[in-house]
């Protein structure tokens, strides 16, 4: 045994030090793990879907694909359908979002007779190119945005939506 003696007051300080760091460990964790958590999440997004589409029926006319997938958000599901206007350009094949960057309205390809070879915005008489990129002068405020693009079995497949690249 040490000749050390304890006093009372280094007993306390050392008990109330030990207990205020538990304390402070036990609400300290569950921020902690709150920040950390989901870092370590494995995601989903960026995903590629399957769509109905023939990638050799492919053209350098846009055509409308309809494509749906599913979606959690938190503890409910849904089957989300979507579309994008694709075609291809040389090689590359190119899909674009219908979503208006005006208000959100449903842009069309040919959908103004006098300007047969753009996107077109029925809401608002909004203009777009067949790159996407917005005519100026017109109602949207930016191009249309573009999704990923793959090829499965010949099959076209669509991943998340990026920031025109044409713009």
């Amino acid at each position: 045994m040490s000749n050390n003696r304890v006093t009372r007051r280094q007993f306390l300080t050392y008990t109330i030090t030990g207990v205020g760091g538990f304390m402070a460990a036990g609400m300290l964790m569950p921020m902690l793990r709150f920040a950390i958590d989901p870092v370590l999440q494995t995601k989903a997004e960026g995903d590629f879907v399957v769509t109905g589409q023939k990638v050799s029926e492919l053209s350098e006319e846009p055509v409308k694909v309809d494509f749906s997938y599913e979606q959690v958000d938190a503890w409910y599901k849904s089957e989300v359908t979507d579309a994008a206007w694709v075609y291809k350009n040389g090689d590359e094949i190119v899909a674009l979002s219908p979503v208006c960057k005006h208000l959100g309205c449903t842009v069309n390809w040919a959908g103004d007779s006098e300007h047969p070879e753009q996107f077109y915005c029925a809401c608002h008489g909004g203009r777009y190119e067949k790159t996407g990129v917005n005519v100026p002068h017109t109602p949207p405020t930016g191009p249309l945005d573009q999704y990923e693009v793959s090829e499965k079995d010949g099959y076209l497949m669509l991943g998340k939506k990026f920031a025109n690249s044409f713009a």
